[in-house]
């Protein structure tokens, strides 16, 4: 059973998984996707291609990141938990493991100039820091009102050489990004979109989830180390997904092992303000792709909110949609207030400020704790750490924290 599992996950020849994903796109598209398709497939398995990548992760970004047993927290909430530190890596989140794949396969392929999307920043400095180091040329879309809240990451970005594009159109966050970056990439052809998430038309959500797999391995190595069995609960944040797929992947076939996707509650579901697409969306089509989507009843997106700027996307990556529709996948919601109260209580019990999106994480474990029983064993993804939203908490909080 648990084979069949792994099989039916395994995307197909048209690029679905089930009935989400595809290309639903424009037909100048269609010659870049291909021959994207084509080089990844011919390089991905390559000793040469994966020695270099291999070599990057554990010397640059600083890979395997740790399994780290959260004592104090674990105490708090009356089961065992373990913090995957993805927050640990350079640059500081998950983001890192993917640019410097795609950023190698666009290096294979000639290009010269990268250009990305971002919305809390942390993929944009990601694919500059990439740019960077192999001497490429950046652009980088971030909307204006992600752009306000994370003034830091912009600036590292330019440190790091990359232009910042912002976004002043629709609702100046990470949707507006994408669809500027798109437009971009159909007007220049010759560029390479480093996509950030496990979103957008096929190849994209399998090349990001191929490069963020490494989560999941690791996990599942250190964890048996550790434990000597596996966990019981994996749990991330979801926006469009790929620090959720980068640690459920490995665990897919496991069927013993839940897998919880925590979204943005925001202001609260009733508001109409947050992101909640696995609870409240349909099947639709975003972004060249068809997923779980939250939208109008024309089918257009709907515009959505959270305090966390990367998970303000209305949309979510086709495999993530798929394990949902299959049950595979539980979702959960944390609202802004929550994810808050989680942002504090790592920073103050474990000594670790997490990044927003990963304190919804954190916060899902805090306000569901009564639902766990003493024996789990529950493995957290912390996929960012929290220096880009200091600033942001702050204001919230008129500077006191107590």
């Amino acid at each position: 059973m648990e084979q069949k599992q792994i099989i039916e996950n395994k995307i197909n020849h048209k690029g679905f998984f089930g009935q989400f994903g595809g290309q639903f796109i424009p037909p100048m598209l269609q010659n870049y996707l291909d021959e994207l398709e084509v080089e990844y497939n011919s390089i991905k398995d390559t000793p040469e291609f994966l020695s270099e990548l291999n070599d990057l992760l554990k010397n640059y970004v600083g890979r395997p990141s740790p399994l780290y047993h959260a004592k104090k927290l674990s105490k708090i909430v009356g089961f065992k938990v373990y913090l995957k530190r993805e927050d640990l890596n350079h640059t500081g989140a998950h983001k890192i493991n993917n640019t410097l794949g795609q950023a190698l396969l666009a290096k294979h392929m000639g290009k010269k100039e990268l250009i990305a999307e971002t919305g809390a920043g942390q993929h944009g400095v990601a694919a500059a820091t990439a740019a960077a180091l192999f001497d490429m040329n950046c652009k980088i879309f971030m909307g204006e009102i992600d752009a306000e809240k994370q003034k830091m990451n912009v600036y590292r970005m330019q440190l790091l050489g990359a232009e910042v594009v912002i976004v002043k159109t629709g609702g100046k966050v990470l949707k507006d990004a994408v669809d500027e970056a798109l437009g971009y990439l159909i007007g220049h052809p010759d560029v390479f979109y480093l996509l950030g998430s496990v979103v957008g038309p096929h190849p994209y959500p399998t090349i990001v989830r191929d490069f963020q797999k490494i989560i999941g391995k690791e996990a599942k190595q250190q964890i048996l180390s550790l434990e000597k069995r596996l966990p019981d609960y994996l749990v991330a944040c979801v926006g469009g997904g790929s620090n959720a797929m980068g640690l459920f992947y490995e665990f897919i076939g496991d069927k013993k092992v839940k897998l919880i996707g925590v979204e943005p509650a925001g202001k609260g579901i009733s508001t109409g303000m947050h992101a909640a697409t696995l609870t409240l969306g349909s099947p639709g089509v975003i972004h060249g792709f068809k997923c779980y989507l939250l939208q109008e009843k024309n089918g257009s997106p709907k515009e959505v909110y959270s305090i966390a700027s990367g998970l303000d996307y209305p949309g979510v990556g086709p495999e993530i949609s798929m394990l949902k529709e299959t049950k595979r996948l539980q979702s959960g919601t944390v609202t802004d207030k929550e994810a808050l109260e989680g942002f504090m209580a790592l920073s103050r019990e474990e000594g670790i400020i997490p990044a927003l999106e990963s304190s919804h994480a954190i916060a899902y474990l805090l306000k569901n704790k009564n639902r766990f029983s003493k024996e789990d064993v529950v493995v957290v993804n912390l996929s960012g750490r929290g220096d880009k939203d200091v600033e942001t908490v702050s204001e919230i909080t008129g500077g006191g924290l107590r």
